[in-house]
C-alpha cells in the first residue's frame, strides 16, 4: 500500500528544502562517486531563492547557472548544498535529457564551462 500526502503537506515539505538551502546555495555536480569532496567536477552557485515551488514540485530558478569545471570525469550525480557545504539533497541525477537536472555535457574536462539549464524535484508520492 502506498503512502499519500496532502497537497499542503507536500508543499510544506518542499518549501523546507528551499529554506534549508538558503541564500548562497550551490549545486555540486560530480561523478558516480560524489560524496563530500570526492568526485566533485564543478560547483554551480544558485540564485536566491534557489527554487520556485508549485504543486509539490520545486523548479530551479535563475537558470541557466554555470561554473568552470575543477576536475575531469563523467557527470552522473548532483547534490544541493548550503553556502557552508552542508548537503541538503543528494542522489540527484544529471545529464543531457531525462534526469533531475539538465546540463550541457556529461563528459567533463577541467576548465570547461558546465551549465545547468533546468531541473526540478518532485515530492513523492
Amino acid at each position: 500500500m502506498s503512502i499519500n500526502y496532502s497537497a499542503a503537506l507536500k508543499n510544506t515539505r518542499m518549501q523546507a528544502v528551499i529554506d534549508a538551502i538558503g541564500s548562497g546555495g550551490k549545486m555540486v555536480i560530480g561523478t558516480s562517486a560524489l560524496a563530500g569532496a570526492t568526485g566533485v567536477l564543478a560547483t554551480l552557485p544558485m540564485s536566491s531563492p534557489s527554487f520556485t515551488l508549485s504543486a509539490g514540485v520545486i523548479t530551479l530558478s535563475g537558470v541557466p547557472i554555470s561554473a568552470i569545471a575543477s576536475a575531469d570525469g563523467v557527470a552522473a550525480k548532483a547534490e544541493l548544498r548550503t553556502s557552508a557545504d552542508v548537503v541538503v539533497v543528494s542522489g540527484l541525477t544529471v545529464g543531457m535529457a531525462g534526469t533531475d537536472f539538465i546540463i550541457n555535457a556529461t563528459s567533463i574536462s577541467t576548465g570547461q564551462t558546465i551549465q545547468c539549464t533546468s531541473g526540478s524535484i518532485a515530492h513523492s508520492p
